[in-house]
C-alpha cells in the first residue's frame, strides 16, 4: 500500500504545474487519484481555450504523458455564453468569435493553427488576424497574445 501510495504522490508532484494552473484558471478539479499505474485528473474547464492551455501543460511537463489519464469536460455554461468565447470586439461588431491564445516557446503559427482548427495550412487565418503586432509568419516571440478567430 506504501508503494501505490508513494507512486501518486510522484505522479502528483509531477503534474503538479498542471495542478496549479487549472486551480489559477478556475477549472472544477472533480478527481485526482492513481487509476493503475496512471495518475487520474478529471476536471471541468470554464472554456475551450482553458481546456487546450491544460493540455499545453501536460504536454510541456511530458510530450506522451503515458502516466497520466486527463479527462477534461468544459462547462456547459461557457457553452451556453457566447461572450466567454468572444472578446469585446467581437460581440459589438457582431463578427467573427475570437479566442485568445498566449504563444510559448517552441510554438509556430502552424502548431497553433493545428491545435486549434486540426490543420497546419490554416495558419493564415491567424496571421490576418494578428498583423497589427505579426510582420512574418515565420516570427512570433513567446508571450505574444494572439487572436484566434473562429
Amino acid at each position: 500500500m506504501a508503494k501505490d501510495s508513494q507512486a501518486f504522490e510522484q505522479a502528483k508532484q509531477k503534474y503538479q504545474p498542471v495542478l496549479t494552473l487549472m486551480q489559477q484558471l478556475g477549472v472544477q478539479v472533480q478527481n485526482v487519484n492513481m487509476e493503475g499505474n496512471k495518475l487520474l485528473i478529471r476536471g471541468v474547464a470554464p472554456s475551450a481555450d482553458i481546456k487546450n492551455r491544460i493540455w499545453d501543460q501536460v504536454k510541456l511537463i511530458d510530450a506522451s504523458y503515458s502516466d497520466l489519464t486527463c479527462d477534461l469536460s468544459v462547462s456547459q455554461a461557457a457553452s451556453q455564453q457566447p461572450g466567454a468565447t468572444m472578446t469585446a470586439g467581437a460581440a459589438a461588431g457582431g463578427g467573427q468569435n475570437q479566442r485568445h491564445y498566449t504563444v510559448k516557446s517552441g510554438d509556430t503559427l502552424s502548431k497553433i493553427s493545428r491545435e486549434f482548427y486540426g490543420d497546419a495550412n490554416q495558419y493564415t487565418k491567424i496571421f490576418n488576424a494578428n498583423r497589427n503586432i505579426l510582420r512574418d509568419p515565420n516570427t512570433i516571440k513567446p508571450g505574444q497574445e494572439l487572436i484566434i478567430p473562429e
